[in-house]
């Protein structure tokens, strides 16, 4: 018996039905089903890796590969043969922010704003993330979630790709962000380093919710821990205490509170 066909994710249907050629109408038409157009969205548009890209729409990776492939063909067949193309049908289902954030970058969906420049008066938040929790493990994170916040209130919030940068080049990411302080659960002694160099304020060792951990930070109740490692990673250098920028919080005794 066939394997039934998982329903494919998309963020949105596309705003255009289909393309016609100016010449060369005759030849017939291509169809490119919806979630064919949404593999080439996150591929060739926002240049997302096909594992990102099959993560995002909930299958695997090998169909991911498939579909694009598909899709690849068919744009090609209607370019090079002047057909008509197409976008209806296929096996899909739209997204409509259900998980908290929506389904990933530029999601329509999804509660974000565009990450503007930070005011004088504002202090600028970031969060490694993934499916609305602080990510584990600093040097890994694909995405971090960025907040601001003015008055001890969030005002705008965004998620920004990090495209895996590893530890001493997000600290340098998040200084180019203007990040003020960092919220993370496990993070190594030299990133420890980059982002006192960087005047970043660290605290970590946190779980649970991100946008729970930001607010908590605010109220000036964060719980973070001292041991702030990426247990399962290895990092050199001392992961002890130490100096965790210039307001010196982050890395002083387990229970203590960090806050705004």
């Amino acid at each position: 018996m066939a394997r039934p066909t998982r329903c494919r994710r998309v963020c949105v249907e596309p705003d255009c039905s289909g393309f016609v050629p100016r010449t060369g109408t005759g030849a017939g038409e291509v169809v490119l089903t919806v979630d064919e157009y949404e593999v080439i969205r996150l591929v060739d548009y926002e240049k997302r890796t096909h594992e990102q890209c099959a993560a995002q729409m909930e299958i695997s990776r090998t169909t991911a590969t498939e579909i694009y492939e598909s899709a690849r063909f068919k744009l090609s067949d209607s370019l090079v043969n002047g057909r008509a193309l197409v976008i209806a049908g296929g096996h899909y289902r739209v997204c409509r922010g259900d998980r908290e954030q929506g389904c990933g970058r530029n999601c329509r969906w999804a509660v974000q704003t565009k990450l503007c420049e930070k005011g004088e008066l504002a202090m600028r938040i970031a969060v490694p993330y993934e499916d609305g929790q602080v990510f584990q493990h600093f040097g890994h994170t694909r995405q971090m979630k960025i907040y601001d916040t003015e008055h001890e209130k969030i005002v705008a919030e965004q998620l920004a790709d990090t495209t895996g940068s590893g530890h001493g080049a997000l600290a340098g990411f998040l200084s180019g962000l203007k990040v003020d302080v960092l919220i993370c659960g496990g993070i190594g002694a030299g990133a420890q380093e980059a982002l006192a160099r960087a005047g970043i304020r660290l605290c970590g060792g946190v779980t649970g919710q991100a946008d729970h951990a930001v607010k908590a930070f605010l109220a000036g109740t964060l719980n973070y821990s001292a041991d702030a490692q990426c247990h399962g990673h290895e990092h050199h250098g001392d992961h002890g205490h130490g100096r965790c920028g210039e307001d010196k919080c982050g890395c002083p005794g387990a229970g203590d509170k960090c806050g705004g």
